[in-house]
């Protein structure tokens, strides 16, 4: 049986769709987020509700299971919730592996991020997966928390089990909400936000990312990281797509970074009086003002048959999907 830890998130559910579709047999993990009654209807799939950062559910979730798909993560940008974040994905990270080291486990796949990889203080450097880890106002709690995660697999690795890592981009595709993560970047631009931040970042579309971690999966590769990236584009770029797609106007004034530190700024005032998660933090702010470029090429040498979906068809999918859930309101 496989195991999908974080089953219910945006990526989760994805993920368990294409098992659920190839006739696998799986346990699908949550904790916070219930699945829908779509989700839990999907064919070979059962759902339970396990802490992962407790060693005897952690122990009792793995129980009969041959590979693992980790996809477990808090993930936010707010510097308030950085010590969560750090201990809460390195932890359960920590339990799964040793659980599965314990087990004995044919495989696991680790979904970390490109920003475990860190950011570059030179804006021009292309970073690849041998990337090593550096301290910069440009890394988040997130992608600390992340690469810590990643420390815990590599431990695991080195005591024998079997495992690969996969980086990637930001992901964009349909989801089955539109107010978290790279989906609330669409409702954004739907309401005609007019500003764009200079900075730029790898991109990728959810359904490369499960195609790519079942390809892993199912080979003989271990022992190796990749990024997963449909290429790098500028945040006004992707604004601009998703404004064309949605046909509403695009952004059209950048904002520096006085302006984003004034945007931020309400933001976080906004939070406070509502008691929600900002969706713009100053370290979101600094990073969508950074350059970044990620090298894509590891993962199409050592799986030639795989290709990206372009970005355009990406973002025409995902505004399609916007514009009938928003319609269904």
């Amino acid at each position: 049986m496989i195991l999908v830890t974080g089953a219910s998130g945006f990526l989760g559910q994805h993920l368990v769709r294409s098992l659920s579709a190839q006739g696998n047999k799986v346990r699908a993990l949550y904790n916070r987020h219930e699945p829908n009654d779509e989700m839990r209807a999907l064919p070979g799939v059962s759902w339970e509700k396990h802490d992962l950062l407790d060693i005897y559910e952690v122990e009792a979730a793995m129980e009969g299971i041959s590979h693992v798909y980790h996809c477990a993560a808090i993930i936010s940008m707010d510097p308030a919730r950085r010590n969560e974040l750090v201990h809460f994905n390195t932890e359960s990270t920590a339990n799964i592996v040793n659980q599965a080291l314990e087990q004995g486990i044919e495989k696991m796949v680790y979904i970390s991020s490109v920003a475990a990889l860190g950011r570059s203080e030179d804006a021009k450097k292309e970073i690849t997966e041998d990337e090593e880890w550096e301290e910069s106002k440009y890394n988040s709690g997130y992608g600390l928390s992340k690469y810590m995660a990643e420390m815990e697999v590599w431990r695991g690795i080195g005591e024998g089990l079997n495992a690969a890592i996969l980086n990637p981009g930001t992901i964009l595709g349909a989801a089955s909400s539109w107010h978290d993560g790279s989906a609330h970047i669409m409702k954004i631009v739907y309401k005609q936000f007019p500003f764009y931040t200079g900075g730029s970042t790898s991109w990728v579309d959810v359904a490369d990312v499960c195609k790519a971690a079942i390809m892993l999966m199912q080979s003989e590769v271990s022992d190796e990281r990749f990024i997963l990236s449909a290429g790098n584009y500028s945040f006004k770029e992707i604004f601009t797509k998703m404004a064309n797609a949605l046909n509403r106007r695009p952004p059209g004034i950048k904002a520096g970074a006085f302006l984003s530190g004034l945007t931020w700024r309400y933001y976080k005032l906004r939070s406070l009086l509502t008691g929600k998660d900002s969706i713009l933090t100053r370290e979101s702010a600094e990073i969508a003002q950074k350059h970044s470029y990620f090298n894509n090429e590891k993962f199409l040498k050592f799986f030639p048959s795989f290709s990206y979906t372009p970005i355009d068809s990406t973002i025409a999918t995902m505004s399609a999907a916007f514009l009938h859930s928003n319609h269904k309101k």
